[in-house]
């Protein structure tokens, strides 16, 4: 594992449910212990495996969703083969109470198969669950225009969700199963080594460096990157704030995980995406010759 000394800034025993008022104005992640300690999946959680299952499913309402599965030995380390060609598992759709008893079925295997739901929405296939499961995001003083938060659910086994940026700002919360994130500043883009564009495991372009044995031959501009970097680990309860456009590795430590997160931004809706800035220019400038690259190079820099 690379060897990140600097652990994120704590608001140590939050009220629970209770966000910092400021905490729009941090520049770096923030961990929020016990924020969500009150919430009734992490009391299940902390009983039992089955008790957490049993309560979560009991909110289904039957329809599949988008499902990551891999060949054991992947260890939920959801990326790409040797060359980058194709993903290195399939994304099916399935019923989520099977798969959470798939989970459960395999808890004692020594190399059980990976699956993975993310980004889930919960109003989609949990009606109902926020009532005792929720946050208060008020603290977030939207734009009247803006997205409402809208949270998310994500349930596997041992899953690490390669270092990846998000647009909007995020507060993820450990429900169930300890969570440990490595997360580095905007900046530090070109000593990631970011993939494709497409395809991707889950959406975002991935860092390919291998944080767990990583090739510096290879890579050899991660070594500043690593001087950057900082780690948190979450346990049940807790939650962790990462603004906007921070990479980030989410890996999910335990035989068991759930997480429930919240992606939000003060810009107003018309804006859209700023992705489909960057994706027209490649569309219009990628195929240019190289002098007239090089000068519109000149351009974006100013």
């Amino acid at each position: 594992m690379i060897p990140i000394t600097r652990q994120a800034r704590e608001v140590g025993h939050c009220e629970s449910g209770k966000i910092p008022d400021d905490l729009n104005s941090y520049s770096e992640p923030v961990v929020l212990r016990g924020l969500v300690n009150h919430w009734e999946l992490v009391k299940k959680s902390l009983h039992s495996d089955i008790t957490a299952a049993e309560y979560l499913k009991a909110f289904y309402n039957g329809r599949p969703t988008l499902t990551y599965f891999g060949e054991p030995g992947l260890n939920g380390h959801y990326g790409y083969n040797n060359n980058a060609t194709q993903l290195n598992f399939k994304k099916e759709k399935a019923q989520i109470d099977e798969v959470i008893d798939l989970i459960i079925a395999h808890l004692d295997d020594s190399a059980p198969p990976s699956v993975y739901i993310a980004s889930n929405i919960i109003d989609s296939n949990f009606p109902g669950l926020r009532q005792k499961n929720d946050l208060d995001m008020s603290f977030a003083k939207l734009a009247p225009n803006s997205e409402a938060p809208i949270p998310s659910i994500w349930i596997g086994n041992k899953s690490i969700a390669g270092c990846h940026y998000d647009a909007s700002d995020n507060i993820a919360c450990a429900v169930k199963g300890r969570r440990r994130f490595i997360m580095f500043p905007p900046e530090q883009i070109e000593n990631l080594y970011p993939g494709p564009l497409s395809p991707t495991p889950g959406g975002q372009a991935i860092s390919m460096v291998n944080f767990h044995d990583p090739d510096y031959q290879k890579h050899p501009k991660f070594k500043q990157a690593v001087e950057k970097g900082i780690a948190a680990e979450l346990e049940p309860g807790d939650a962790i704030f990462i603004p906007s456009m921070w990479w980030h590795q989410v890996e999910g430590l335990d035989k068991f995980n759930i997480l429930v997160n919240y992606w939000w931004s003060n810009a107003e809706r018309f804006m859209g995406s700023a992705m489909n800035v960057l994706f027209h220019a490649i569309l219009s400038l990628r195929d240019k010759p190289a002098h007239e690259k090089a000068a519109w190079k000149h351009v974006f820099d100013y």
